[in-house]
């Protein structure tokens, strides 16, 4: 039994190690940019060697790799707790707003890394992340279509810009959340829920054809390109 916990025991240090310095180069990275940063510069973060870093690596585009499919897997075992939840496509989509809200927020700088630096990948694996990334953005688009063949999602909306939209939105809060501001994370990720739902809902005995853009019309001849709508 002893020989069996100090044999656990030795195998889960090289794990330990290779998520330090996963979490270490994620923050460098980061900070840095990919490609201003050398292996030099994530082997002091995590206070090893050069040399010693290259027993668990063979690249720094491998870091950057495990870091972006980390993220990016997370990312989708999410869309498994949004199909957990017990309701309508509207109530999904808005669990779905608040988990990748948490999630961004929770993860930031790994976050900020896989859409700062994913174009740093090689071709091959770009390719493996955009395929398994069409799945996070058909999912958003089926339960938007989902919800308006319940008649809770108005059918004005496009299911591709809807979805394009609220992933843009979602996934842009690295840019500017911080912990600790006047709103937790938690907070925040109720307010975007209900702005995915205020974005989207519409009863079928309230719907009239365009009856969104009226709730705020622009000025007749306006024009986005002068601001004044004039001609």
């Amino acid at each position: 039994m002893g020989e069996e916990t100090t044999t656990t025991r030795k195998a889960r240090a090289p794990r330990r190690r290779e998520q330090e310095i996963l979490e270490a180069a994620a923050e460098v990275f980061h900070e840095h940019g990919y490609e201003s940063t050398s292996i030099k510069d994530i082997a002091e973060k995590v206070g090893i060697l050069k040399g010693s870093l290259y027993y668990y690596i063979s690249s720094k585009e491998d870091l950057l790799y495990e870091i972006i499919k980390g993220v990016h897997e997370e990312a989708l075992r999410n869309l498994e707790k949004t199909r957990a939840v017990d309701g309508n496509a509207l109530k999904k989509l808005r669990a779905f707003a608040v988990i990748h809200f948490r999630f961004n927020a929770e993860n930031r700088v790994k976050t900020a890394v896989f859409f700062q630096d994913f174009r740093s990948l090689s071709e091959e694996r770009r390719a493996t992340i955009v395929d398994e990334r069409d799945i996070y953005d058909n999912f958003v688009r089926d339960l938007i279509r989902e919800g308006q063949e319940q008649g809770l999602i108005c059918p004005d909306i496009d299911a591709k810009v809807a979805a394009i939209s609220i992933l843009g939105m979602l996934n842009w809060i690295y840019h500017w959340y911080r912990p600790g501001g006047e709103q937790s994370a938690a907070e925040l990720a109720e307010a975007y829920g209900d702005f995915v739902v205020a974005g989207l809902a519409c009863r079928p005995d309230d719907h009239v054809p365009g009856h969104r853009r009226a709730l705020a019309p622009l000025p007749q001849g306006f024009d986005p390109f002068n601001g004044n709508g004039r001609d």
